[in-house]
């Protein structure tokens, strides 16, 4: 069953949520919606479900025209941030809630109840109330209770978010198995560019209500289309410099390096786990101030002052450097890209056009 947008737009007190966006949703696809907060992924899914009508455009299930269907006649399951679930039901009984409401045969109730509890390893908890579970097993209950429908969609909005760390881990991996199983279109948004890439399948990165790209996870973190795209599939976000080209020559005052490239003004963006503070072969000293530093364990944040601009470098290892001392760091231009002024992608990073 696909699932196509067809110029679809959303607009609530004359502002607009959602500009005219076309997408198209294989079925038995992983996709993932990619943007900051407020970027446009819930209102988008809301208008997937049918929980909202569009201000304009269509939208086809399967090649049916369903803008105007109620959201109960069509075979969605939505899970949200804030999972739900029944306390006085046991498991079971969560599960098999919204097959009752659909007057479900109870042989056949019984049936996916249970082959849904053994897809999410909830057989063994059938009997008890979800406040005696652990906040991932209380998830999976929702998760289950989304997926015994038999749904050809499923909207995930940042169900994982209010989780600690090793169970965000623990669903991160399961998911994509659940969804290779449920054979369903799978929609799942987050804010986590790392999320995406675990998750794999497509990713449609979004900024202020657009979806600037859209396709295979690896491909689009890559092969950015543009500088905005670059920047909301990166986390810190990417480093840009304004630089100048000529005679094929790229310049960040203090390095250059040789580009394939008309004379031009372009943007250089760059990762922050691609500065490094040791020399390597190739790389390009780069003279930076040192602002302040966030050590996180097994990594250290490096926030870096160059010239006017404002960076981030992500390095490995525990670094303490006096703040406000000037520090040299390491770039190789395999792994900068030059964007156009309009913001468009001019040059690809080398590294990833051989990934």
């Amino acid at each position: 069953m696909t699932l196509e947008l067809r110029g679809i737009s959303k607009t609530v007190g004359g502002r607009v949520h959602i500009h005219a966006t076309d997408l198209v949703l294989q079925p038995g696809s992983m996709n993932v919606l990619l943007g900051p907060t407020q970027a446009g992924k819930t209102t988008l899914m809301r208008l997937m479900a049918g929980l909202d009508r569009p201000a304009q455009g269509r939208v086809f299930w399967n090649g049916d025209d369903v803008t105007d269907q109620r959201v109960q006649d069509r075979k969605v399951a939505m899970v949200y941030q804030q999972f739900i679930n029944y306390p006085s039901m046991s498991v079971y009984e969560n599960i098999a809630s919204p097959l009752r409401l659909m007057r479900v045969k109870r042989d056949e109730i019984d049936r996916r109840v249970k082959q849904t509890a053994e897809m999410m390893r909830l057989t063994p908890l059938l009997d008890r109330r979800p406040l005696e579970l652990s906040g991932g097993q209380q998830q999976r209950c929702a998760l289950a209770r989304a997926l015994v429908k038999d749904a050809g969609l499923v909207l995930l909005d940042e169900p994982l978010a209010n989780l600690d760390y090793k169970l965000r881990e623990e669903l991160r991996v399961e998911i994509p198995r659940i969804f290779e199983e449920s054979g369903a279109i799978f929609v799942y948004a987050t804010t986590e560019p790392e999320e995406a890439l675990l998750l794999g399948g497509n990713t449609a990165t979004l900024w202020e209500g657009r979806i600037t790209q859209f396709g295979p996870t690896p491909q689009v973190y890559r092969q950015p289309a543009d500088a905005v795209t670059a920047r909301v599939f990166s986390d810190p976000p990417m480093n840009f410099k304004p630089v100048s080209v000529r005679g094929g020559v790229a310049g960040i005052h203090d390095a250059t390096w040789q580009v394939d490239l008309p004379d031009g003004d372009y943007l250089a963006g760059f990762r922050p786990s691609h500065l490094s503070l040791h020399e390597r072969p190739g790389a390009m000293p780069l003279s930076t101030v040192l602002e302040t530093t966030e050590i996180t364990g097994a990594q250290t944040f490096l926030h870096l002052r160059h010239g006017p601009d404002r960076w981030v470098g992500l390095v490995n290892g525990v670094h303490k450097r006096d703040h406000g001392q000037a520090l040299t760091v390491w770039l190789d231009p395999a792994h900068v890209y030059l964007f156009n002024t309009d913001g468009g992608l001019a040059r690809g990073a080398a590294y990833a056009a051989a990934a």
